[in-house]
């Protein structure tokens, strides 16, 4: 790891990128992914703190949109009606030109928490925020 880095290098979230099942979404503002340690404490003899192990692993995200069409609940809704959950993939991409490169994560298997049907108010511009599980990650691209 080097000491210093030049302030150019830190990746600008404006320059982020989402596709879900293949298609670009240009209306993405913020999308995160966050892979959590499940724990188990664990007592030992002559300790009188407990050792921690490793016993599963939590993935969550959470994408956010202008709220320009109905692309994502349409397709929720008709599968929701039918008695199907709808799994995608999500591929995210950050590519900074002023940075050392770029990083792109794939999120597989990804389910949506919950289907918004209205959430809208006046004078304030349209935004979906949807929070989502995901089964497997693939890292596409690193800096």
């Amino acid at each position: 790891m080097p000491k210093e880095f030049k302030a150019e290098q830190v990746i600008n979230g404006t320059w982020g990128e989402a596709w879900l099942d293949g298609e670009y979404l240009a209306q993405a503002t913020a999308l995160k992914a966050e892979v959590t340690l499940k724990k188990t404490a664990i007592a030992m003899v002559q300790r009188l703190q407990e050792g921690q192990k490793m016993t599963g692993l939590e993935l969550k995200g959470e994408i956010k949109l202008h709220k320009i069409n109905s692309t994502i609940m349409k397709k929720m809704s008709e599968r929701f009606k039918r008695g199907k959950m709808m799994t995608c993939t999500i591929v995210s991409n950050v590519e900074d030109p002023d940075t050392l490169g770029a990083e792109r994560i794939a999120l597989y298997n990804c389910l949506f928490d919950k289907l918004i049907l209205a959430d809208w108010e006046t004078g304030k511009m349209g935004e979906e925020s949807y929070s989502f599980t995901f089964e497997d990650w693939e890292l596409l691209q690193t800096i």
